[in-house]
């Protein structure tokens, strides 16, 4: 346990059955909760903000949405560096530091969340680091491709993200019970609006411990840095981490490549936020910032001396396979999908269906509370937990029927349920009674959760089998960074398009998206004489 391996050959049989198997299995288990507190802490913003509505805090929706803007953002720019870290520093040495680093946004919100007199910018810091949690799944992904045979990659990949995306969902259960109770002491808060855990509603003037919300995660973080360290290994073989440095070395490469990607990340917000919220007020357009961002991130990487540049070097030529692009616009639908509406769920509930939406003097108005609205933290975790529960199923029924024919089923499902989910939240945003619609509002969006669970799984079986045993893993890191930016643009579109009172322009623009994907899915992967035909 903790050793380095040499000659690892998943796919010999002989060698699965009497070795690789076990190991493989431990270095899975104790990925999973890794990952599973990475996004946590990564998208904890989505309740930490609903329930600051709730407790009064002086923070305007528009800035509230900008800190799960911040997170969504720095996390997906921090996957590119972590795509390549399992090569540069080694599995377990990658795993273990991501994993300790996290300690510093959930201790730092728990810190941060003790007084309403925190600035803006605290919390802006905050959920930048927060980013780390998002860039773990880059590392952990690639890292767990190199332990399992192709026959199985559906299955393994299935389970490390989906089981690890529960974190999403756990989140959205814990924290809300948990600032109930006074387990780390301090002084509550007295809530001003009712809110709600997973069994029911907390009445107004309930005292509520929000910073619990970022204390809670030390209690799995700490034992796990230990798991990661002493369980956990390192494959040296020449195409997985042949040249690793001591392990100080492989802390202090990792920290320096996620500095640059919060450089970047950094200028990216520097350019797109108002002034009012720390940015410079040039309002660059979200859609210029993204390919800007992950440029600079691309290019500083490059740029670092040594055996880390040559290393990146190496590795980056998957830029130069066309299937690389496919199967990112394609993983973007799926993944970018899941993350962005569980990062924006729980607020688009809160804002639509917790407000009456009347007009006053000719003026239609949409800040006045809801008695008889939903309670966001009621439901805001179910659609998280479908998507990450059934993602492993999608695997297995990709080994099984190919990955790009379920890919296309999905897809089509997608379209249909994001159509039917614009239709509604267009009548409950002019209606003084929206939880008239809530119904078919949360069936639809559950059944779009639970096709891109399906689909995330299905696209980590193309990758697996479409690219060679090298490439695989740098590609299922590019990949997920470049997905993740749904977790910053979709956030973003739904503020911009609630404040223009057309939120359902935001689910037809994912439509559109979505057709575009199933195209491209057709075109390199089904068709007659397609590049690979159904992978």
């Amino acid at each position: 346990m903790g050793k380095d391996l040499r000659n690892w050959k998943p796919d010999d049989e002989a060698f699965w059955q009497s070795t690789g198997k076990s190991i493989a299995t431990r270095n899975l288990w104790i990925s999973i909760p890794s990952l599973l507190c990475g996004f946590a802490v990564w998208l904890f913003w989505g309740i930490i903000t609903v329930q600051m509505l709730n407790l009064g805090y002086d923070f305007a929706k528009s800035e509230l949405f900008t800190l799960m803007a911040i997170a969504g953002l720095s996390g997906a720019t921090l996957r590119i560096p972590s795509t390549f870290f399992i090569r540069i520093a080694g599995g377990r040495n990658t795993i273990f530091w991501m994993t300790t680093l996290l300690m510093l946004p959930a201790a730092g919100t728990g810190l941060a969340l003790q007084s309403t007199d925190t600035p803006l910018w605290t919390f802006q810091i905050l959920a930048l680091l927060s980013g780390i949690g998002g860039g773990i799944f880059s590392a952990s992904m690639s890292n767990i491709s190199f332990f399992y045979p192709k026959k199985i990659q559906g299955y393994s990949l299935g389970m490390n993200a989906g089981l690890g995306n529960f974190g999403v969902t756990t989140m959205q259960v814990v924290i809300p019970a948990v600032m109930t109770v006074a387990m780390f002491g301090g002084v509550g808060r007295e809530l001003l609006n009712a809110s709600g855990t997973l069994i029911g509603k907390i009445p107004a003037g309930t005292e509520t411990f929000i910073f619990n919300a970022g204390f809670v995660w030390l209690i799995p973080l700490i034992p796990l840095a230990f798991f990661t360290w002493f369980g956990m290994n390192n494959i040296r073989d020449e195409h997985v981490s042949p040249d690793i440095p001591n392990p100080i070395m492989a802390f202090a490469t990792i920290t320096g490549m996620l500095m640059i990607g919060l450089v970047a990340a950094v200028f990216g917000l520097w350019l797109m936020l108002p002034e009012t919220v720390g940015g410079s007020g040039f309002n660059v357009s979200k859609w210029l910032v993204l390919p800007i961002v992950i440029a600079m991130t691309v290019f500083m990487l490059k740029m670092i001396p040594g055996a880390v540049g040559q290393n990146l070097t190496r590795q980056y030529k998957i830029f130069g396979n066309k299937h690389t692009w496919a199967m990112t616009l394609i993983y973007t639908m799926t993944f970018g999908s899941f993350i962005g509406y569980a990062a924006a769920f729980g607020l688009v509930i809160k804002v639509v269906f917790g407000f009456q939406h009347i007009e006053v003097d000719g003026v239609m108005t949409h800040n006045i509370a809801n008695p008889d609205g939903p309670s966001a933290l009621m439901y805001a975790w179910m659609g998280p937990f479908i998507g990450a529960l059934i993602r492993p199923v999608g695997g297995m029924i990709a080994d099984k029927l190919g990955g790009a024919r379920v890919t296309q089923w999905i897809s089509i499902v997608m379209v249909l349920a994001a159509l039917g989910v614009a239709y509604y939240l267009k009548l409950a945003y002019v209606s003084a009674t929206p939880q008239d619609y809530f119904v078919p509002f949360m069936i639809l969006f559950l059944i779009l959760f639970a096709m891109t669970g399906i689909g995330n799984g299905s696209t980590f079986r193309t990758i697996a089998v479409v690219f060679n045993k090298e490439q695989a893993g740098p590609v299922l890191g590019w990949t997920a960074a470049i997905g993740a930016y749904g977790a910053f643009l979709i956030p973003k579109v739904f503020g911009e398009q609630i404040k223009a009172t057309t939120p359902e322009y935001a689910l037809y623009g994912f439509a559109v998206f979505y057709i575009v994907c199933i195209a491209v899915n057709w075109w390199f992967y089904l068709r007659p004489n397609a590049y690979v035909k159904n992978p």
